[in-house]
């Protein structure tokens, strides 16, 4: 019960991350407080909530675990496989890297070798759940190792997402000190080959244990117009957000959104990890039920929990069931639409 509640936690946690900070994304914080808000409700659709490609692409892993049973090759081709799916139904707002990586896939480049050189946080943003699944070190390791690649071949990916991983890995597993969460980190990260990552982990830590504001280490990176993509800017403030709102999944998520930036996929990021260590339950009623999944739904995360808690179990890959690929088009086509109207709105006072 406790492993099946993590991972629909991560998942559900992940995809109202999304939502909420989706309005929110590419904004300043000064100007995004302006505009819209505290991040207190979802306001990209009247009070409903839609995701992007953070929810999409943690779906995509979780069912690509499920058919690979955690065998790293399976999981690889299988991910690939979707990945190839997903971007014919021509999602809104796909990063430049994950694009570029897409595209070779789609034309027949080995899953080796179809990754970009870029040390952006789109393998970060669908690692949490590798995290929840792993057994052991060896095992997150060489599968965070296949999700990156696959699309970002940066050194500074990997370990980024590997942060995520072991956060959610910490979370789940009740392990809460930061300095224990710094330590398994370091077991994955050869340090002469990462000096600048782990400084700046080291910090967030630190920053963490003194109780100190999300807010005023992202001012210390000198992020205080927003915490963007890079994953050695993204990620330490992640983590420090969850260090220290470990028991409040609201206030978490308000704080890392108010900081700017990349909102979204930062808040997805987060809300992977403290749904992983809370369970569903923790995530506001009003959250979860005003939160638009089409083509997917709640009852679907729950599938595909069971599934997932099945095959650790059991050992043996399952096949998943996806909606229709037309579906997601349609879907996308709409999303677009409301994406475009929402940033005819961004044009205009107050700023």
């Amino acid at each position: 019960m406790v492993r099946r509640e993590a991972i629909q936690g991560c998942l559900l946690g992940t995809a109202v991350g999304d939502a909420l900070g989706l309005p929110y994304e590419g904004l300043s914080p000064r100007r995004a407080a302006r505009l819209w808000g505290p991040p207190s409700r979802y306001r990209l659709l009247a009070g409903w909530g839609m995701v992007s490609d953070d929810a999409e692409h943690t779906v995509m892993v979780v069912e690509s675990l499920i058919e690979s049973a955690g065998d790293v090759a399976a999981f690889e081709c299988a991910l690939a496989k979707r990945l190839r799916r997903w971007f014919w139904a021509l999602p809104a707002g796909v990063g430049m890297a994950t694009a570029k990586a897409c595209a070779k896939l789609t034309v027949g480049v080995s899953p080796k070798r179809s990754g970009v050189y870029s040390a952006g946080n789109g393998p970060a943003m669908r690692t949490a759940m590798l995290g929840v699944f792993s057994q052991s070190d060896p095992q997150l390791a060489s599968l965070v190792h296949a999700n990156t690649t696959i699309t970002h071949t940066d050194p500074r990916a990997e370990m980024g997402a590997l942060a995520i991983a072991v956060a959610a890995q910490c979370a789940a597993a009740g392990v809460s000190a930061p300095d224990d969460y710094l330590g398994r980190l370091k077991r994955h990260v050869i340090v002469n080959d990462s000096e600048e990552f782990v400084t700046r982990m080291e910090r967030a830590v630190a920053h963490a244990k003194q109780r100190g504001a999300t807010a005023e280490l992202a001012d210390e990176f000198g992020l205080g117009r927003g915490v963007g993509g890079y994953v050695l800017d993204c990620v330490p403030v992640v983590v420090h957000c969850w260090l220290t709102n470990q028991d409040d999944f609201r206030a978490a998520m308000e704080t890392v959104i108010a900081c700017g930036g990349d909102a979204d996929t930062n808040a997805a990021m987060l809300g992977g990890i403290l749904g992983a260590g809370l369970g569903p339950d923790a995530i506001p009623r009003e959250w979860r039920d005003r939160l638009l999944l089409f083509p997917m739904s709640l009852r679907q995360f729950d599938r595909l929990a069971n599934q997932l808690v099945d095959t650790i179990d059991s050992g043996k890959p399952r096949k998943t069931t996806s909606p229709w690929w037309i579906a997601h088009l349609v879907r996308n086509l709409a999303f677009l639409l409301v994406v475009l109207l929402h940033g005819l709105r961004r044009v205009a006072p107050p700023y």
